[in-house]
């Protein structure tokens, strides 16, 4: 058997026939002569879903960054330069895991490279290598994209599709990281008729410092300001400065001041993209209209490590001038980001932030105050960047590059058609018999999402980790059937009855009715069926007194003494309802022992502030009034955060009194709720939040259906001072 030089989870990334693309986590392996995938981590002898000989002629293309449902990936493509169609498509969510299989590949293909005995082959590797001389420090992917094969048909009149990826930027967008005196030849626009050569020291502010371009120029607009750029050096690895700039949700906030809204208004390739950006610019904003922008951005990698982002403005008719914006014009801009020497074994890197714009406005070429002032508030960026990572954890990594919103594509759900077949047996299989085998799938269509054909059968859809089912324990409990458990003997003053259209009764309602984040949650926002609970429901109590019921636990005979008796575990739920008469409806959960390190033990067991940010409820009313419904809504909220939970911790039980008076909001939706109870059926569903791919997917600690409750049936429970001990 071959040696294995590399393997790990990587997302493999297609296209449908219909258009959409799609992800799928496939577990990659990299040998001495294959690359390979499998659904599931591979044992014994398992046939990979498709497999890929390496040898000299193999080529690894950088695409790019490509979107799939708002998330962005980094895509590398596989292929044989000799068979077209015969190529593997693999992305990641972060980027410094594509760079490692980018090289790990690559050094395989060496390899193979150089014991081959032709001499046209290695003078071939040779160019591919060596590359071209053009003045600056060519990116790999923009050698390497020179022998791609990726197809674009969709014709783009505004700005065309580049028919490689990688070559470098379009036409119309001018590098100023080149070290050129060649001035702007390639650019058409009359207005842009100075060089770049000489830049001057203007100020140090913010740690920074501005530089102001030299200009010989015959004309220059009033409203145009001439070209500034700050720099500065920030204790951060270049791809995670990378990952950062090239984000447009919330965190932009946080680094960002001149950002106001960004979004994606067409994706022309992974290199290439042009964006809607507005600006918050904080100059007298009564009386100055504000600004936005329409560009293209491009960006690459250098082979040093360094990444270049370009900016442009470009019209384009999704993206027309809004109402009540005054559409600014870049002239140039970007970032160019390059790697430092270490320090104190912290990574360094510079950034470069270059802008010229153009803000528009009858008045504004008046005020050279204005300009003056809105550029550097845009610089100032990289004083955000620098204080964003110094405050930040230094194992802090971004899973992913954030989400970007598209303008104009609709996102459409589908249905994922799952395929499996027989499992057989594979056993002494040589190289070229794993070749064979594959050999249809090497021949499909890579923009397809037919691999599901060629895979093993799995008992669910969850194939990131080859100890799924130890995971699941690990969240909770031991899998094992609840008829082990004593149910008998637990009661509450509220009935139970599992019959439909029945009133003042409550019954366990079927976790597949919610939807719970998945295994892969972190990667693309999905959601399931929750499925089995955690803990069984056993008891519910309706309680009314003139005050406030704390501690229900502590009423002798209750749920939880009964529990502690037998060995079982309990957590109570006692939901507050204030008014001139106060209401309690407690819900008594029981199982087994906690399972050690399983995140509901966590939360058990830990202290106040993890608890209130993780205590989830998902809630519902199938069957209410339409403001009613409207009003509960279905959204999951953290209980912890939204109203005040105390928590009591006893031997062997965890009590939660949630009280639903302390929110204004909560409390006027209860008061409206209240008036009509008796005509509500509602639906609860409690569970621990999971938020690392460890804890994920969620699990429900338990779920009940309460229908149509009379208020007069409520009882005033006696409450012991001093509890015995449970």
């Amino acid at each position: 058997m071959s040696k294995v030089v590399y393997d790990g989870w990587m997302v493999r990334y297609g296209r449908r026939k219909i258009g959409r693309s799609f992800i799928h986590m496939r577990y990659f392996v990299l040998e001495t002569r294959v690359l390979a995938y499998y659904k599931r981590k591979p044992q014994d002898n398992v046939v990979p879903i498709k497999t890929l000989l390496i040898d000299g002629n193999c080529r690894v293309e950088d695409r790019g960054l490509k979107m799939h449902h708002g998330h962005m990936v980094y895509v590398l493509c596989v292929y044989n330069k000799k068979e077209k169609y015969h190529r593997i498509t693999m992305a990641a969510f972060n980027i410094q895991e594509a760079l490692i299989w980018k090289e790990k590949i690559e050094l395989v293909i060496d390899q193979q490279d150089s014991v081959m005995a032709n001499g046209n082959k290695a003078y071939t590797s040779f160019l591919y290598k060596s590359g071209i001389d053009n003045g600056r420090k060519d990116s790999s992917s923009d050698r390497e994209s020179q022998c791609s094969h990726e197809e674009e048909s969709e014709d783009q009149p505004a700005l065309l599709r580049r028919t490689t990826i990688g070559n470098g930027p379009p036409e119309s967008v001018y590098d100023w990281t080149r070290e050129t005196d060649s001035g702007l030849s390639n650019q058409s626009s009359s207005d842009q008729v100075f060089s770049r050569k000489h830049w001057r020291l203007v100020r140090c502010q913010n740690g920074l410092r501005i530089f102001e371009e030299l200009l010989e120029v015959d004309y220059l607009p009033r409203s145009c300001t001439r070209a500034m750029k700050a720099v500065g050096v920030v204790e951060a690895s270049c791809e995670a400065i990378f990952e950062l700039i090239m984000s447009m949700d919330a965190t932009r906030f946080e680094w960002d001041c001149s950002f106001q809204y960004g979004s994606m208004v067409e994706e022309v390739d992974g290199h290439t993209a042009i964006l809607y950006h507005r600006l918050q610019l904080d100059w007298y904003p009564r009386f100055v209209w504000p600004r936005d922008l329409c560009y293209v951005r491009y960006w690459r990698r250098n082979d040093d490590g360094s990444y270049v982002v370009l900016f442009q403005s470009r019209d384009h008719p999704s993206c027309g001038p809004l109402p009540g914006f005054v559409r600014a014009h870049i002239e140039s801009g970007g970032f160019n980001i390059s790697p430092l020497k270490s320090r104190n074994g912290r990574p360094r890197t510079q950034v470069q932030h270059l802008m010229q714009i153009d803000l528009k406005g009858w008045g504004v070429g008046y005020l050279p105050s204005f300009q003056q002032h809105c550029l550097l508030h845009m610089l100032n960026s990289v004083a955000g960047l620098r204080e964003w990572f110094s405050q930040t954890d230094e194992t802090h990594t971004l899973p992913r590059i954030p989400v970007m919103v598209n303008m104009n594509t609709n996102s459409v759900s589908s249905k994922k058609e799952k395929k499996s077949q027989e499992n057989s047996a594979h056993s002494g299989l040589s190289l070229d018999q794993m070749h064979a085998a594959s050999r249809n799938s090497a021949l499909m269509d890579e923009d397809s999402d037919e691999d599901e054909d060629y895979q093993l059968p799995e008992p669910d859809q969850e194939a990131y980790s080859v100890k799924h089912e130890v995971d699941i324990k690990r969240i909770g409990f031991d899998e094992e059937p609840s008829d082990q458990l004593d149910l008998s003997g637990f009661s509450g003053n509220l009935r139970r009855d599992d019959r439909e259209n029945t009133r003042d009764c409550w019954r366990i309602s079927d976790g597949n009715n919610f939807r719970v984040r998945s295994k892969h949650f972190i990667y693309d926002k999905t959601k399931i069926p929750a499925g089995k609970h955690l803990m069984e429901l056993v008891a519910v109590d309706w309680f009314k007194d003139v005050k406030r019921m704390d501690h229900v636990a502590r009423r002798k005979g209750c749920a939880v003494q009964l529990a502690s008796e037998r060995g079982l575990f309990s957590l109570v739920i006692n939901v507050q309802v204030p008014g001139s008469t106060n209401y309690s409806m407690v819900f008594y959960f029981v199982s087994k022992k906690l399972v050690p390190g399983s995140l509901l033990q966590r939360f058990v067991d830990g202290d106040d502030e993890f608890r209130n940010s993780r205590f989830k409820l998902i809630p519902s009313v199938p069957k209410g009034s339409w403001i009613v419904r409207q009003s509960v809504g279905s959204t999951p909220c953290l209980l912890g955060k939204a109203v005040d939970c105390t928590y009591i911790r006893g031997p062997n039980y965890l009590e939660i009194d949630v009280d639903i008076g302390s929110s204004t909001v909560a409390n006027g939706v209860l008061g409206l709720v209240c008036g009509v109870i008796t005509t509500l059926v509602v639906d609860m569903a409690f569970l621990v939040q999971a938020n690392t791919f460890d804890e994920l997917p969620e699990r429900l600690i338990g779920a009940v259906r309460v229908s149509h409750v009379e208020l007069s049936n409520a009882i005033v429970p006696v409450l012991e001072d001093n509890p015995p001990s449970i």
